[in-house]
């Protein structure tokens, strides 16, 4: 079963949005496991302290290495262990597929000025970013990475052939779509989707796949101009 432990210093927030639709569903069936562990339970102090002042000076506290470390070690090995930061690689569909594929994750949760960069070094943990922004914690990043993994394995979805049209899955953007009405405030469905033609519905889809890419993500259209070259 793969299986998902998130350590964090607010467990209640979980399994929240997990907890419903594909997730929560599967979930249900057995299909994958999440784990919320309190990192506080691995504090030695009466006050059951996870932060202490940056080493230095300045605003806010850091994560203390020692009671984080023991909170992943108990996690356990032979799984991924991610830290959710803002200053990590990108959250990619590729890096989505891969860890989907593999027994699970751990993912630790950041919260206040971030993580004492020993523990990242001594405990190997993979940084991943899910954009270009700050959250208050690490919480929501882990749920929208763990729900991109769990849409993919086995027996989740319900089209299990969908997943490989989505956007991002051979390198672009998402098709659009349409249903009924046929026509809508004056805005018909495009002929082409309703011609009964395979090969020209593929090739509609294909071309606008390509435009949607090169007019809203130049960088995914220039990756993939790289491959397709072999550069």
């Amino acid at each position: 079963m793969w299986a998902a432990t998130v350590l964090t210093i607010f467990p209640e927030m979980f399994p929240g949005p997990l907890g419903l639709s594909l997730a929560g569903k599967a979930r249900d069936k057995g299909l994958w496991s999440l784990a919320a562990v309190d990192i506080r339970d691995y504090a030695t102090d009466r006050h059951r302290s996870v932060d202490d002042t940056p080493a230095g000076g300045g605003p806010g506290m850091v994560m203390k290495a020692d009671v984080l470390a023991s909170a992943i070690d108990a996690a356990g090995n032979g799984r991924p262990r991610l830290l959710m930061s803002p200053r990590g690689a990108p959250l990619t569909q590729a890096r989505v597929a891969q860890w989907a594929a593999g027994p699970g994750i751990v993912a630790v949760c950041g919260r206040f000025e971030g993580v004492d960069e020993r523990v990242i070094e001594a405990r190997g943990l993979e940084e991943v970013s899910v954009g270009d922004y700050v959250l208050s914690g690490g919480e929501i990043a882990a749920m929208a990475l763990i729900d991109a993994c769990v849409r993919l394995l086995p027996g989740v979805m319900g089209a299990e052939a969908s997943a490989g049209e989505e956007s991002f899955a051979h390198g672009l953007l998402e098709y659009p779509q349409y249903t009924r009405p046929q026509l809508f405030e004056g805005r018909p469905i495009p002929p082409v989707l309703l011609s009964g033609d395979h090969g020209k519905v593929a090739a509609f889809r294909q071309a606008e796949a390509e435009r949607l890419t090169r007019e809203r993500r130049p960088d995914l259209w220039a990756s993939r101009g790289r491959k397709t070259t072999g550069r």
